[in-house]
């Protein structure tokens, strides 16, 4: 169970990951503090990282698309390996219908969607695919 302390720091480190003495002086405490806590929480397996959130201006600037994969059972975790060494994909969540698994990935072009589509259509393992370009979000929390 996280205390009311802990879950304020994770609400702040979600919102933006600031300096620990920024922390420290939303929540009211010493940097210090905020710093065994954060290590407390990552030894405890609470905090698992932490990532890089883009600019909105950049983002606009890319194409970003779902890729619905079927693959081959047997060579699905080749699948997921090889999709993990591709920079482009940004979330890769395995799914029940008609696919199998559901890539998201961003590319600085159509071009090089085609080309990142194509690769990822020729995995071993991949059977079909099929895409959808993101015009826009129109939610995103």
């Amino acid at each position: 169970m996280l205390s009311d302390a802990d879950q304020a720091l994770i609400s702040l480190l979600r919102d933006n990951a600031r300096s620990t003495a920024e922390l420290a002086r939303r929540l009211g405490v010493s940097r210090t503090t905020v710093q065994s806590r954060i290590e407390r929480l990552e030894q405890r397996g609470i905090i698992a990282g932490y990532g890089v959130r883009l600019s909105p201006d950049y983002e606009r600037g890319l194409v970003r698309a779902h890729v619905l994969l079927t693959v081959t059972p047997k060579l699905a975790d080749k699948v997921v390996r090889a999709l993990q060494a591709l920079a482009p994909v940004r979330t890769l969540h395995s799914v029940s219908g008609n696919f199998d698994m559901i890539v998201i990935v961003d590319a600085p072009s159509i071009r090089d969607l085609d080309t990142l589509l194509d690769e990822i259509g020729a995995m071993e393992g991949v059977e079909r695919t099929s895409s959808s370009i993101i015009l826009s979000t129109r939610i995103d929390r």
